[in-house]
């Protein structure tokens, strides 16, 4: 019976997509690593904040607050800083100062990152390949980051360089099925043909579909039918 079940793994991380647009991320630092952790932020539409004195920026971060991607506070950090954060990165080479950080971030229970410091950290940074929409992370649990990368750069290579642009169609798509059959009951059925669509079309025909395409196959959908695209054009 016990055989028809994944088997238990422990050790992992939940890995999930974090969805911090628009929330407050602190980042206390500004060097090399602080830097990296800073696009990850303003990637996700997050709104930055960086404590750290000017004369410790590196010149990526410098860079950022000339053209007001972040907010600069130029002091160390103070615990009041903590007041509006909805994340804290600390990237400090500061072990004492790290750990006060994340002790104060506990009382507060703000999710908390202090780099290169596991124990410390209620999430990683893994390692990210991003295509547009795409995003494919590769995470050892704080074990070897260098491994993460090298495992990241492999997957990378094995995918289609179009692949972020047939995603990105796929999307439209799926927004227009929604207009189509927006009702609750829908669901099921919007899935499954989404499904037949990506499983029917080739990568090359999601990335030259166009709206006049998209209309026309969705046309189909009450019949249940996904035409090629070939069909869709001669139609």
């Amino acid at each position: 019976m016990a055989s028809k079940y994944p088997p238990v793994q422990g050790g992992g991380s939940l890995i999930l997509a974090w969805q911090v647009k628009q929330k407050n991320v602190l980042v206390i630092g500004g060097g090399e690593v602080a830097a990296g952790r800073i696009l990850h932020a303003l990637n996700a539409d997050a709104k930055v904040t960086v404590v750290c004195p000017s004369s410790g920026l590196n010149d990526e971060v410098a860079f950022r607050k000339s053209e007001g991607q972040i907010l600069h506070i130029d002091r160390n950090f103070e615990p009041t800083d903590l007041d509006t954060a909805d994340m804290v990165l600390c990237a400090i080479d500061d072990p004492e100062a790290s750990t006060q950080v994340w002790k104060l971030c506990k009382e507060k229970r703000i999710p908390a990152n202090i780099a290169d410091v596991p124990p410390e950290c209620d999430f990683y940074f893994g390692s990210v390949h991003r295509d547009g929409p795409l995003q494919v992370m590769v995470s050892t649990n704080g074990n070897g980051p260098k491994l993460a990368s090298i495992v990241r750069k492999k997957i990378a290579e094995t995918l289609p360089d179009n692949m972020g642009a047939a995603i990105d169609n796929v999307g439209k798509l799926r927004k227009k099925l929604r207009a189509v059959a927006p009702q609750t009951e829908e669901g099921s059925k919007r899935m499954k043909w989404m499904s037949g669509v990506c499983e029917s079309w080739s990568l090359d025909d999601l990335v030259r579909m166009n709206d006049q395409d998209m209309d026309g196959l969705l046309a189909q959908y009450k019949s249940g039918k996904i035409p090629p695209l070939e069909v869709i054009r001669s139609g």
